[in-house]
C-alpha cells in the first residue's frame, strides 16, 4: 500500500490545518494508521493513530486536545486536523501504516513521503 500525504504549509501561530493521506488500496480493518512528525535534528515523534476498524484514536501528549485524526473508510484517507497550532509543531509530518496498535516509527510497516507544517510566532 502506497500513501500520499498533502496539506502541509506555512501558518501562524493559532492557526489550524488540515493534512490529509490517501492510501493506493483498501486499508484492511485491522490497520492502525498513524502520524508522526519529525523536526530537523530530532527523532520522528508519534501524534497519534487510528484503528482503522472502529476508529478509536490515540494521541501522544504533546498534541492532546489540538489535533484530531479521523479517517474516511471509503476513501482511504486518513486526516490531521490540526489547531491552535505552535511554532513547535513545526515538523515534516508523515502517515503510516502498522498491521496493529502501534506508537514507535520501527513498528509502521508503509509510510507517506512527508509534508512539511511550518507554524511561524
Amino acid at each position: 500500500v502506497q500513501l500520499q500525504a498533502s496539506g502541509g504549509g506555512l501558518v501562524q501561530a493559532g492557526g489550524s490545518l488540515r493534512l490529509s493521506c490517501v492510501a493506493s488500496a483498501r486499508i484492511f480493518s485491522s490497520a492502525v494508521m498513524g502520524w508522526f512528525r519529525q523536526a530537523p535534528g530530532k527523532e520522528r515523534e508519534f501524534v497519534g493513530n487510528i484503528r482503522w476498524g472502529h476508529g478509536r484514536v490515540y494521541y501522544g501528549d504533546s498534541v492532546k486536545g489540538r489535533f484530531t485524526i479521523s479517517r474516511d473508510t471509503a476513501k482511504n484517507a486518513l486526516y490531521l486536523q490540526m489547531d491552535n497550532l505552535k511554532p513547535e509543531d513545526t515538523a515534516v509530518y508523515y502517515c503510516a501504516r502498522a498491521l496493529g496498535f502501534a506508537t514507535t516509527p520501527s513498528e509502521y510497516r508503509s509510510w507517506g513521503q512527508g509534508t512539511q507544517v511550518t507554524v511561524s510566532s
